[in-house]
């Protein structure tokens, strides 16, 4: 933790993306939470409440944004500018356009930080109000990254309610507080399941440990989301939940616009502000 501390001397300063307001970092201090499926229905949602959106996929190694938005091109390039794809009104990068099929990616440590670099500066995001980040799980490389050479606005935490997850969480928070970005709040995923059978609830993974959790460290607690097989099929075909008027998508639109009243309490990061050239 030492090591991620933002007062290192001889850091260098934090420099606002160009034409971006608020940089939103989706993560959870281990995988198999559906952090992912979390930023991507939360991108939708907040493009569907008509705020201009971005979703950058930094999960390098698991880049599954391009399968759950239901888009896989390459993106063209003018000049030294990558352009995003689109879909869904959101504006879209991630390494999955770059590298499809099944072939991994073996990389270490400045490869991580130059390819984050590129996919913050090197894109032309255009006006964003904004850009939400799908982190890899844990603390490692990626978030160093982003922590140390962006101002992030928020963080949020996604977490089940079970309590080997939650000490995860718990971990990720921690890491947040420590190099002061907001922790916009904790979501507590796959919540519970309502039987289509009887329309009883079941806790699958144990029940209110997201906001036990949230309510110990003081931070907010944005939401119990449900384990809905909607959600599951929308991220497999790639048609988010989001996109919809029913119950499923209109959590999702909750949980967004919670997070943007979270993010006008707590105001924008501070830092001079980079306007984008016409």
């Amino acid at each position: 933790m030492d090591e991620m501390s933002p007062n290192q001397p001889n850091q260098p300063p934090k420099l606002p993306i160009p034409g971006v307001q608020n940089l939103i970092a989706v993560g959870s201090g281990k995988g198999g939470v559906g952090k992912t499926t979390v930023a991507v229905n939360l991108a939708v949602a907040l493009a569907a409440l008509g705020h201009r959106t971005g979703l950058m996929d930094a999960d390098v190694y698991g880049p599954n944004v391009p399968l759950m938005m239901g888009i896989n091109k390459t993106p063209m390039a003018y000049g030294e500018r990558i352009q995003p794809l689109e879909q869904f009104g959101v504006k879209l990068m991630s390494m999955g356009f770059l590298s499809p099929g099944d072939k991994p990616l073996v990389w270490r440590g400045p490869m991580l930080h130059s390819v984050i670099q590129q996919f913050l500066r090197g894109v032309d995001w255009g006006d964003l109000e904004y850009l939400v980040i799908d982190l890899p799980p844990g603390t490692g490389d990626v978030q160093l990254t982003l922590i140390q050479t962006a101002p992030v606005t928020g963080a949020v935490v996604v977490t089940t309610p079970s309590d080997v997850s939650l000490e995860d969480a718990r971990k990720a928070v921690h890491m947040f507080n420590q190099v002061k970005v907001p922790i916009l709040g904790i979501v507590e995923n796959m919540s519970y399941l309502i039987c289509p059978h009887c329309s009883e609830r079941i806790d699958v993974f144990s029940t209110g440990g997201g906001e036990r959790t949230a309510r110990e460290m003081q931070v907010n607690f944005l939401g119990a989301l449900p384990l809905d097989p909607a959600v599951r099929k929308g991220g497999d075909t790639g048609s988010p939940v989001a996109l919809g008027n029913e119950s499923h998508g209109a959590v999702f639109r909750e949980l967004a616009q919670k997070m943007v009243d979270r993010i006008q309490q707590i105001g924008p990061p501070t830092g001079p502000k980079i306007e984008i050239s016409e």
